[in-house]
């Protein structure tokens, strides 16, 4: 791969420490890789431990058995701590609180481990790489496209995320900015789910009941919200086809399965493909690196990616391609890949 490493950096880095053998040759520090998933209750982040799983199968016992903190904070700490006691080198984790994770990141960082963010970019403490999209372009590519669809006239309601991580928040403000900006008459109707179907079919339901004359939807995240919202626009007759009479124009975040199956039965319109498969190899990939003590430095990388500098590291932001019915076929998204899909 030819992502731009400050070598110079990187090799005397590499020289004033015993444990490394060398700079960027294929040089192996001691212990393993640490992994923590942070949920297996969507379809998103089971398909991301599926790749994760499928690298590891391929790429030799490098790291220990993987731990899923069950979308809770103090588990993630948990499980972290148990990982590196079990001599875990490096760490790969993506905390849904992106606010409470800094004192553990503060401890893995005087221990000299470094750590992976998936998804999710930590407010504060050090970190080696965070692998990622671009929340804030979610956000704003959700907003152009309902707004042109609806002609920037209509009432849309926008299911949030958990507004204490930090997706949640750039993916919001990010829409909130652009329709304020771009579609002045479109009203928009805030619901904050912390993630939850259940949360976010509920909280439909009750803007329904006081605007049935809902235009479309932005989900921020189709792995958890698709299915209930689906399940309670169909109850209320409000499911009607794509380009049909009545039609709720819909655009999710994710790119599951579901979602591109969804756009093809014409229920949904649209969705931002969230690259499960380049989480979990990028990922590795960073930690591998960081066992090695490679270094990075801000720019375009060869997979098609920007790393930028953060304020507590570095964050490749990969790409998530809008997806719709001109390119749900298509094989490079990862949907399409996924062994025994039909």
């Amino acid at each position: 791969m030819r992502l731009r490493t400050t070598g110079t950096a990187a090799c005397a880095a590499v020289l004033a420490t015993a444990a490394l053998a060398g700079c960027n040759r294929g040089a192996t520090a001691g212990g393993r890789i640490g992994i923590d998933v942070p949920r297996t209750d969507t379809d998103f982040w089971n398909s991301y431990q599926q790749y994760l799983q499928k690298d590891l199968d391929h790429g030799g016992p490098d790291a220990l058995p993987l731990s899923n903190s069950q979308n809770d904070i103090a588990k993630v700490v948990a499980d972290v701590q148990a990982l590196t006691g079990q001599g875990a080198k490096a760490i790969v984790m993506a905390p849904q609180d992106t606010g409470a994770i800094t004192a553990e990141l503060r401890r893995l960082a005087a221990k000299k481990i470094p750590v992976v963010s998936v998804d999710t970019r930590p407010d504060d403490g050090p970190v080696y790489m965070v692998v990622r999209a671009d929340n804030r372009a979610y956000g704003e590519k959700s907003c152009a496209y309902l707004g042109r669809k609806l002609g920037g006239r209509g009432r849309v309601a926008e299911l949030q995320g958990d507004l204490s991580s930090v997706n949640g928040r750039d993916r919001s403000r990010a829409f909130a900015s652009c329709m304020k900006r771009r579609f002045p008459k479109i009203t928009v109707h805030e619901l904050a789910t912390d993630w939850k179907g259940e949360v976010a079919s509920a909280k439909l339901q009750g803007l329904l009941a006081q605007h049935p004359d809902l235009d479309g939807l932005y989900l921020q995240a189709g792995g958890a919200f698709l299915r209930p919202v689906l399940a309670l626009l169909e109850q209320k007759k409000l499911l009607k086809p794509a380009g049909s009479a009545g039609h709720l124009t819909i655009i999710s975040n994710d790119g599951i399965p579901d979602e591109l199956d969804a756009i093809r039965a014409r229920k949904i319109d649209a969705t931002l493909s969230q690259p499960a498969d380049l989480y979990a190899k990028y990922a590795l990939y960073y930690a591998r690196a960081g066992l090695k003590g490679r270094t990075f430095a801000p720019g375009r990388t060869d997979h098609g990616s920007t790393i930028v500098r953060i304020r507590n590291g570095l964050e490749d932001q990969l790409p998530a391609p809008l997806v719709t019915r001109d390119n749900v076929d298509d094989p490079a998204l990862w949907a399409n890949q996924l062994e025994g899909k039909e």
